[in-house]
């Protein structure tokens, strides 16, 4: 008796393992990282910027789904704190690890240490970044891939990959941006000195043998700004992972006389399309796929240039190189030329081409709110700011997640702020009345409820000014369900894609119009909802959403240091 209780114990097991492979496959993966302040030469010109570890960009994550991500993280900056947010990941059941200041947890002091714990739930090309001040802008970033769990497959397949960090690099520091941006009159930081992949670049020259307008020829001598060179081998598949995380600047990358074929956006996978280069926004990420098909005696330029804003910055070059030729052998052909910066119908037709592949989840066929948000340049007080519904973003010093968990009074205004903007405003033209106010911005969401939200872009104070903006929500993933020109409009909503809309975690707003996304507020938390470039948050182009607060765990007590909380925080620990 004993013994086939024995043998059927030993069944169920071996049953129960077969059906949980990916649970007993997942690891926790440990990291333990000290931010700092390194010297380095990413573009040939040496500057203090934040490194992790001594490093930058700082080191890649590498993890499957289902994994658990452990960071350990030291600030080891002399005078200011720090966080990293990690873009893209949803942190169900951690919303103190989003790792916003203000919103989710509070700085890290220098000499202190936070835990940043959560799980990576799906396959997919991400990054991280500091979200404290401009510290993204100070090099604080780098790569988060999270690969198929054990078992489970990409809908794709290619021999090898690549990954390719870009971002936009000035020689200004981050503290003279700031205060330029908070100064009246404004002072503008201007187009960035270099762009940079994998964090090298060259200023003011080009490697290209043919200098593009206004470059000269450079030979880098530091490994600091060496070229990128992509190895790869003829008549091979390769998975290129591009991620931006710009501070300011619209990207477009192509590869000379190769096509790409796009197959994932924010880590879903999307209807497979080719193209010849494609358009990238700082918070977006693709896979794309390339063959390498090209004559194999020959070299090819990799060349991202800006898009968006009138080009005053160098496009960044690496070279992918067929071997068994030199990586030194300059490609027979020119960089390919990135489309004129402002025109939009060609960022239009990449953007409305990426769709939701087969078989992936659904929008809900309705919505239970919807929240119209009017993004416009107005004045306070005669200091130039970004507003949302003619409020600007000001964040309180107690993070909104330990104030509203805990319900403290008068951290924040708890206000509920404008959920539309008046008929009469004209889209098209200046503000009639620049004034603006400040608030927290934050709206209180249903829990599970489904929630529209319109991005309406207008002019700006300038006449006839209208900028990209490209808008990043935390903790969510959205269903992108329609793009429009002009004033959105009621009829709109009748023509919502709601067959294969694509899920992302960042948009794209274009000049003069207006983008619809939907999304279930199904993740206990308080989240930040904003424009990804760097100036633009600052000036307060951002706002808040709050859900199921009251649901959430207890929160770590080194979250809540600061502000109303940290008297909380003393006196449950007084002993």
């Amino acid at each position: 008796m004993a013994t086939s209780s024995l043998l059927l114990l030993l069944i169920s097991s071996c049953i129960i393992s077969a059906l949980l492979p990916a649970a007993s496959a997942s690891k926790t993966r440990h990291f333990k990282w000290e931010v700092g302040y390194i010297y380095a030469s990413p573009d040939c010109n040496e500057k203090i910027l934040m490194g992790i570890n001594g490093q930058f960009p700082g080191p890649t994550i590498r993890a499957k789904a289902g994994d658990t991500i452990h960071v350990e993280l030291k600030n080891t900056l002399h005078t200011e704190g720090v966080v990293i947010h990690w873009h893209g990941i949803r942190q169900f059941g951690t919303p103190w690890a989003d790792g916003t200041a203000s919103i989710s947890q509070c700085a890290i002091d220098p000499e202190e240490t936070f835990v940043y714990r959560f799980r990576v739930e799906k396959a997919g090309t991400y990054f991280y970044h500091g979200h404290y001040g401009m510290q993204r802008a100070a090099g604080l970033y780098g790569s988060l891939i999270v690969d198929a769990a054990d078992g489970e497959e990409e809908p794709f397949r290619y021999d090898g990959e690549f990954n390719l960090l870009l971002s936009d690099w000035y020689h200004q520091s981050i503290y003279d941006q700031m205060v330029g941006l908070s100064s009246n009159p404004l002072r503008w930081i201007g187009e960035p000195q270099t762009l940079l992949i994998n964090g090298r670049g060259q200023y003011n020259c080009s490697l290209a043998a043919h200098p593009v307008e206004g470059s000269n020829a450079c030979r880098p001598t530091s490994k600091d700004c060496a070229p990128v060179v992509l190895r790869v081998l003829p008549n091979k598949t390769y998975r290129l992972r591009i991620a931006s995380t710009t501070s300011l600047s619209s990207l477009n990358l192509a590869i000379g006389n190769h096509k790409m074929v796009v197959v994932e956006a924010d880590g879903n996978h999307v209807e497979p399309f080719t193209v010849g280069d494609i358009d990238i926004y700082s918070g977006e990420s693709y896979s794309v796929l390339v063959t390498t098909d090209q004559n194999p005696s020959s070299n090819y330029w990799l060349s991202v240039g800006v898009r968006g804003r009138k080009p005053k910055t160098s496009p960044a070059l690496a070279i992918v190189n067929y071997r068994p030729n030199s990586p030194s052998k300059l490609p027979e052909s020119g960089p390919p030329m990135a489309p004129e910066w402002n025109d939009y119908n060609h960022s239009k037709s990449f953007s409305y081409r990426i769709l939701a592949r087969r078989g992936a989840p659904k929008p809900p066929q309705s919505a239970d709110r919807r929240i119209v948000l009017l993004n416009t340049q107005n004045k306070i007080d005669g200091y130039t700011k970004w507003s949302i519904n003619n409020v600007s973003l000001a964040l309180p010093p107690t993070p909104y997640l330990g104030s509203m968990r805990y319900r403290l009074k008068n951290a924040f205004d708890a206000g509920m702020p404008p959920e539309n903007f008046p008929p009469s405003y004209d889209v098209m033209r200046p503000p009639p009345n620049p004034n603006s106010t400040q608030s927290s911005n934050a709206y209180v969401i249903r829990l599970n409820s489904t929630v529209d939200v319109i991005l309406q872009n207008a002019n700006a104070l300038a006449v006839n000014v209208s900028e990209i903006h490209p808008w990043h929500l935390h903790g969510h993933e959205f269903w992108v369900v329609g793009y429009g020109d002009g004033r959105f409009g009621e009829k709109e909503v009748a023509r919502f894609n709601l067959k294969n809309p694509p899920l992302r975690n960042t948009v794209v707003i274009f000049p003069y119009g207006w983008t619809a996304i939907r999304f279930v507020a199904d993740n206990p938390g308080v989240w930040a909802f904003h424009c990804h470039i760097e100036p633009h948050l600052h000036m307060g182009m951002g706002v808040i959403f709050a859900e199921g607060v009251e649901h959430v765990g207890k929160i770590p007590r080194e979250a809540l240091t600061c502000g109303m909380t940290a008297k909380m925080v003393m006196d449950k620990h007084r002993p």
